[in-house]
């Protein structure tokens, strides 16, 4: 076993650029399975239509609303499990197993379309409905492991996580638009593509799996950041830090008896509820429009079948996008300017609902981009600048904390959006 150097410079450790590539890919991983469900709802709204007979009902599946509304709960309550205990918890098996998780229940999507010959119904559907409370899982211990995880290290770290994120959107965006075009007018073309996007989202799970596990822990950047928060009191990162055989040895290192202190989940909370609350309000205003608005209330246009994918195209690529803008120093708000950037964003629902009333398919497309830029920048600038002035044990969980926050967020937005339905016919 070997004893780190704790007083290595970050700067002149190796494996920084590395590091923030897998961090991209770890974070695409995150969310590539989810992303890919959102992006063939077409696919899904027609095996499962809005208006259908089933038994002697009139059954009314809203397929983006409701797999949006299953997966959250799941999400939040395992989030909130985790966060409460996330001091007890191996950092490193809680990532793993999210990743497992999300692979396992990736390649279930694929298994049921198949059991199924591609048939609705509602059997199907509640099927498709638990893999779905699955995915929730996984995004609890995934998510909120590696922003903890990565709070105590280099902030480029966590940058590059989050666009991963939002790259998994922009990705699956761009290869749906794709198959539509080469499986449009082929016999079965819709479920031939989404078989597609879940494969490939089934093999991304997996190489996150493997880089997650042999290859991050090793790199020099990493080995340091966690020893850091190791001498520090945390004891999250001691199975990663075991993996790559160095040993911690706190009660030699440590000085000062008050280095093991930590403040409390309820101190860390209170300290940043400004930053908890501006993730929850983000999430709130995205979800309550995306994706079940843009599927269900933007009308028809010119561009038909095409609409709502362009639509989500434009949210995932412009959300991907502006979360670099942060990287640039000048172009950051201030804590203040964040909270009013934030409260500024509900001025969207009024546009959104006058734009779907009166404007065309062009207003439409620019709002939904602007709806995308301001997500990906405000999340980023939350992330980033809460854990900075914390010990590495706090930082872990404060990263929980926040993105406890963010799911509550979504869940409450997905909540609220099914309001617009309000006074529609296919309620």
């Amino acid at each position: 076993m070997a004893v780190f150097n704790r007083g290595a410079d970050p700067s002149r450790l190796e494996g920084k650029f590395s590091a923030m590539a897998v961090c991209w890919i770890l974070g695409l991983g995150s969310l590539v399975s989810w992303n890919s469900m959102l992006t063939i709802g077409d696919y899904y709204y027609n095996l499962f239509p809005i208006l259908g007979n089933a038994i002697l009902l009139q059954l009314r599946y809203h397929p983006s609303r409701v797999l949006t509304l299953v997966y959250q709960p799941f999400a939040l309550g395992t989030m909130a499990i985790l966060a409460y205990n996330e001091a007890k918890i191996d950092t490193r098996k809680r990532n793993i197993a999210g990743y497992i998780l999300f692979c396992a229940s990736t390649f279930s999507l694929i298994v049921l379309d198949l059991a199924t010959s591609g048939r609705g119904g509602i059997g199907p559907f509640i099927g498709i409905c638990a893999i779905v409370g699955a995915f929730g899982v996984a995004d609890a211990h995934v998510q909120g492991g590696m922003v903890g995880d990565l709070s105590f290290m280099c902030p480029d770290f966590i940058q590059s996580f989050l666009a991963g994120l939002a790259a998994s959107g922009a990705l699956t965006s761009a290869l749906r638009l794709m198959t539509k075009a080469a499986f449009d007018k082929s016999e079965g073309g819709e479920r031939k593509g989404a078989m597609l996007f879940l494969g490939i989202s089934t093999f991304l799970e997996f190489i996150c799996i493997i880089l997650y596990a042999f290859f991050f822990p090793k790199l020099p950047i990493v080995k340091h950041y966690r020893t850091k928060a190791a001498l520090e009191g945390s004891k999250t990162v001691s199975a990663d830090l075991a993996a790559v055989g160095i040993q911690t040895q706190q009660s030699q290192e440590v000085d000062d008896a008050k280095q093991q202190e930590r403040l409390s989940n309820k101190q860390l909370f209170f300290q940043n509820i400004d930053y908890a609350a501006e993730l929850f309000l983000i999430y709130v205003l995205t979800l309550s429009i995306f994706p079940g608005f843009l599927f269900e209330n933007t009308g028809k246009h010119q561009l038909g079948t095409w609409y709502p994918l362009v639509l989500i195209a434009m949210y995932n690529l412009l959300d991907f996008i502006s979360r670099y803008i942060p990287l640039v120093k000048c172009l950051r708000l201030s804590r203040k300017g964040l909270l009013v950037g934030v409260l500024a964003r509900f001025l969207f629902i009024p546009a959104f609902y006058f734009t779907a009333k009166y404007g065309n398919q062009g207003w439409m497309i620019m709002l939904t981009s602007f709806l995308g830029v301001t997500n990906g920048y405000l999340t980023v600038c939350v992330l980033t600048d809460a854990p900075k002035g914390y010990k590495g044990p706090e930082q872990n969980a404060l990263g929980n904390l926040l993105v406890l926050c963010l799911l509550g967020g979504i869940f409450a937005g997905v909540a609220l959006d099914w309001l617009w339905l309000i006074g529609k016919q296919s309620f």
